[in-house]
């Protein structure tokens, strides 16, 4: 890749909105982590966040830098990336986040920061500075995450409903109440793990692309911390226009039902951070929730809801990259 001449205080202000992005990334899906615990009377919403941000932070020292690899180097390619690109795709991201956090629909920040990337990208070069491989993979989890959300969440109330057979629903409340502590901090978890990575990911090419590190280098570890603090922080302030659409607007959902959500939503969560693949925390938790919400009756979902969130989720790329292909121009002029 070439060296490009970008001046410390450009990059400085470009790391400052990449770590403003991932604390908007916390702040918009700190729903997506405790909107079950909180919509059940688990815990109240200011111990929820506490919890989601210190396990969005521990997760530094749970799962390996895949995804981060995969946003910094697998998306567009290295030869087009500057700082007007990386400021495109940034300003997209967190536009759209805005505007998707105003009217309280949970939306995707991942898909938020790759239609950036895709539509500064193709703003500049044109389609081919766009490594299909990378998009592919990610846009075809845009199908998959939800439906494995949906499939083990699901799974895990149906056999949980086995288990419990017999079982009186006020001992059953109390002990799920308990344990979906656990299955919310695991979601807190892969939550931290897998977003905070992007953010990462995006000022690992800022950096190779002005010189300061290179494609072989490890990502600096002040780059991993500064992401990861980021993210939690952002948590800590949680986005409460989306936690009622998350708990209650989709499906009633009872301790029993949110620790099957959260607990099929992780899963997939450590499955596709493991596989390095940049999900959306929104379709993991959201799919699971419909998936417990059928598993007992298809009446118990309100597919309406559900719907309208689809739709959000089918233009978030395009509608981020749209602004980012603006903003990538603006940035032209300004920076």
């Amino acid at each position: 890749m070439q060296t490009l001449e970008i001046s410390l205080t450009v990059l400085v202000l470009l790391i400052a909105l990449a770590l403003l992005f991932d604390f908007m990334n916390g702040f918009h899906d700190a729903a997506n982590a405790i909107a079950t615990v909180v919509s059940t009377g688990v815990l109240k919403p200011q111990a929820a966040v506490m919890m989601a941000a210190l396990f969005n932070f521990i997760a530094i020292l749970v799962f390996h830098l895949k995804v981060a690899t995969t946003v910094g180097k697998g998306t567009i390619d290295p030869a087009v990336i500057d700082h007007y690109v990386v400021f495109g795709a940034l300003v997209g991201a967190i536009t759209w986040n805005l505007v998707t956090w105003y009217f309280g629909i949970p939306s995707s920040s991942s898909h938020a920061l790759i239609g950036g990337l895709v539509g500064a990208a193709v703003a500049k070069a044109g389609t081919g500075s766009l490594i299909s491989s990378g998009l592919i993979k990610t846009i075809t989890f845009i199908v998959l995450s939800p439906l494995l959300g949906f499939l083990f969440g699901s799974i895990i109330m149906l056999v949980v409903a086995w288990l419990m057979v017999g079982v009186t629903p006020r001992r059953v409340d109390k002990w799920f109440r308990r344990m979906q502590l656990v299955s919310a901090s695991m979601y807190s978890l892969g939550h931290g793990g897998n977003d905070a990575q992007k953010t990462m990911g995006i000022i690992w090419m800022l950096l190779i692309a002005a010189g300061h590190s290179t494609s072989t280098d490890p990502l600096p570890t002040w780059v991993i911390i500064s992401c990861y603090a980021a993210i939690s922080i952002g948590t800590l302030f949680g986005g409460w226009r989306i936690v009622k659409t998350m708990g209650q607007k989709i499906t009633k959902l009872k301790p029993v039902g949110g620790f099957c959500a959260e607990t099929g939503g992780a899963i997939t969560l450590f499955l596709a951070t493991a596989l390095g693949i940049p999900v959306s925390t929104t379709h993991t938790i959201t799919g699971a929730i419909v998936g417990v919400g059928s598993s007992q009756k298809m009446s118990a979902v309100r597919w309406g809801v559900a719907g309208n969130i689809v739709w959000a989720w089918i233009f978030t790329i395009p509608a981020s990259a749209f602004m980012a292909a603006i903003a990538w121009w603006v940035g032209t002029k300004i920076l």
